[in-house]
């Protein structure tokens, strides 16, 4: 398939704001955004092509009342693929959200309605994830006579634990509002927007240095993938590469003069 730059998709609506911040819309409502082959395909490019075309973070949002219901069941069950053909497209499934996840570039999802199934693995991808009060994650791929094949064994079963992920999926258990971040579903919720939040936290990640974003949403997880003494060797080496690099100079300058910003705690509500 020839490559696919952000001005040729169909599925996805892009939006290149200030500041080298991105919105990255699912346009599939009537179809509660489910990922056909397409789309995927839309998504492999975004994510391979993003921090070479300069952006500096991306807001992963929904048209319509919901996030993503995952695989597109009527296209798979209109296709009547074969095993080897399925094993493909969930390869490409993973070449997606790996771009995702290990790009570079901070991805916020902004989170509503379903969150369920592939579109839970979509999410988990992300580097930071802001749920509003109507999101609702589940894994239903049991009561379906289906197994997860977006990388739910890695990347859900690594937000929740491997006890609650069989849970999800044994019994169809769905999570929502509290008890969701309770578990690690999302790192944030929100009465309000979730889009306008996911906003706010990707232009305050863009004002970090590039190679330190580079760093930060690539280096941990493949740490994370490594054995505890790969990691720390790895660490070191990630460290001396970004710590050292010129562009940080004048935001170290500015700490040892004591004019940059300090970390304060947060005023309790009132």
């Amino acid at each position: 398939m020839s490559e696919q730059f952000p001005s040729d998709f169909v599925n996805i609506r892009l939006d290149r704001l200030e500041d080298g911040v991105w919105v990255a819309t699912l346009d599939r409502p009537a179809k509660r955004n489910a990922l056909d082959v397409a789309t995927i395909e839309e998504l492999v490019s975004l994510f391979s092509n993003a921090h070479r075309l300069g952006a500096r973070a991306i807001v992963l949002s929904a048209e319509g009342d919901h996030f993503c219901a995952g695989l597109d069941l009527v296209e798979h069950h209109r296709q009547d693929r074969s095993p080897a053909e399925f094993m493909h497209i969930c390869l490409r499934w993973h070449e997606a959200f790996n771009k995702m996840e290990y790009g570079g570039v901070p991805v916020i999802a902004a989170l509503k309605g379903a969150v369920v199934g592939g579109g839970l693995e979509l999410a988990s991808a992300a580097h930071v994830r802001v749920a509003d009060r109507s999101a609702y994650f589940a894994l239903p791929e049991g009561q379906r006579g289906l197994f997860t094949g977006g990388g739910a064994t890695i990347r859900v079963a690594g937000l929740v634990g491997k006890a609650r992920m069989i849970d999800m999926m044994l019994t169809g258990r769905v999570y929502q509002q509290e008890e969701a971040i309770e578990v690690g579903l999302a790192q944030y919720l929100v009465d309000g927007s979730a889009l306008d939040k996911a906003l706010e936290i990707a232009r305050r990640a863009a004002q970090n240095l590039p190679l330190t974003n580079f760093a930060i949403c690539s280096a941990i997880s493949h740490m994370q993938n490594m054995s505890s003494f790969d990691a720390a060797y790895a660490e070191a080496v990630v460290a001396g590469v970004v710590n050292t690099q010129p562009a940080a100079r004048e935001r170290l300058e500015a700490f040892a003069n004591k004019t940059a910003a300090r970390v304060r705690p947060s005023k309790p509500a009132t």
